[in-house]
């Protein structure tokens, strides 16, 4: 597995995708009326939620919207060859159902409590933590044990807020935990078609998701990469899910945050450019990777700018991270 990939991983913090207002309307009729979209979106909103939707356990559907069938301009012509369009450029996505926020520490626990799960990261003793060392500018991971979904920040740092993204989860984590709910992750076509939300702009390489204030509208890295943040948008690390205004989907946090699991194997330009810690394995061999999404809190302008919904990143499967987490969609109808 490749440090890279997660460094890489780690700068890639995705952008506008959820500033535009521009497509197609949900209609409420397509909403459980015990499923509504949380009341998120600002700093006090988003730091006195649970991290549990309404009528969760006790409806399909809770915490998620549902995503009306539609076509959208896949990749990007104005950023990284990876997010090249090589096909058709408009792609037909059918309806689905898609979490409103991150799955969070509270919705993940509820997981592990009703099936005594154990992730990938607990059992291997390691992870990929980003450790920035001013004497090491260029090498800003470090694989080490006791930093799990539990555990974020060290076994003697913070103890995680129920309404953060979950984190430290591997795709294997990520999917045990969509098959206890009766969910899937979602593949790359349908994370971007949500996250796109109906725009056809294309969003230029540098663009930071900002508002016309230069406010920042996601959470993502200001400042000098990696030592030096000046947190703007008001997070030094990980954030509460649903901080920022949602996208015309009313989804948040499809930019920035923590990158995200999709189900789709990863096939293109690989782009590394902020270092490999392959070699940091103790065994290195060929694993399969998948695609990752929407960027995360580490990505900044001087190094990598994937805030955008068109961003994409390869992850090994079997690797947990400081910044990758996931959320769940549901292809059935209403």
């Amino acid at each position: 597995m490749k440090l890279s990939t997660l460094l890489v991983s780690l700068c890639s913090l995705s952008l506008v995708a959820g500033c535009s207002r521009v497509g197609p309307e949900v209609k409420p009729s397509q909403q459980h009326p015990t499923t509504q979209p949380a009341l998120l979106g600002s700093l006090s909103q988003c730091q006195s939620y649970s991290g549990l939707p309404n009528a969760w356990q006790k409806h399909k559907t809770a915490g998620m919207v549902w995503i009306p069938k539609g076509s959208f301009p896949l990749g990007s012509n104005q950023a990284y060859p990876d997010e090249l369009n090589f096909g058709a450029k408009e792609r037909q996505v059918d309806g689905f159902w898609i979490d409103q926020t991150e799955v969070t520490v509270a919705q993940f626990s509820s997981f592990v409590q009703a099936t005594g799960y154990i992730t990938d990261a607990e059992k291997q003793k390691q992870a990929a933590v980003f450790s920035p060392d001013a004497n090491q500018p260029n090498q800003w991971w470090q694989l080490k044990a006791d930093y799990t979904w539990k555990t974020p920040n060290g076994p003697s740092g913070q103890a995680p807020l129920p309404s953060e993204p979950v984190r430290y989860v591997t795709k294997n984590d990520a999917e045990h935990y969509t098959v206890w709910l009766g969910h899937d992750l979602p593949s790359e076509q349908e994370w971007e078609y949500a996250a796109k939300a109906g725009s056809k702009n294309d969003t230029p390489l540098h663009q930071a998701p900002q508002d016309a204030h230069q406010h920042p509208q996601a959470n993502y890295w200001q400042g000098e990469f990696p030592l030096k943040n000046t947190v703007e948008d008001h997070f030094e690390g990980i954030a509460p899910v649903g901080c920022y205004a949602a996208n015309a989907f009313q989804l948040y946090d499809m930019i920035g945050n923590v990158w995200e699991w999709t189900s789709s194997v990863y096939h293109g330009a690989h782009d590394q450019h902020m270092g490999n810690y392959t070699d940091l394995r103790q065994q290195n061999s060929a694993t399969t990777q998948y695609v990752l999404k929407g960027g995360s809190f580490l990505c900044a302008s001087n190094f990598c700018a994937r805030y955008r919904n068109s961003s994409r990143y390869p992850q090994e499967f079997d690797l947990a991270a400081t910044h990758v987490g996931f959320r769940t969609v549901l292809r059935s109808q209403e």
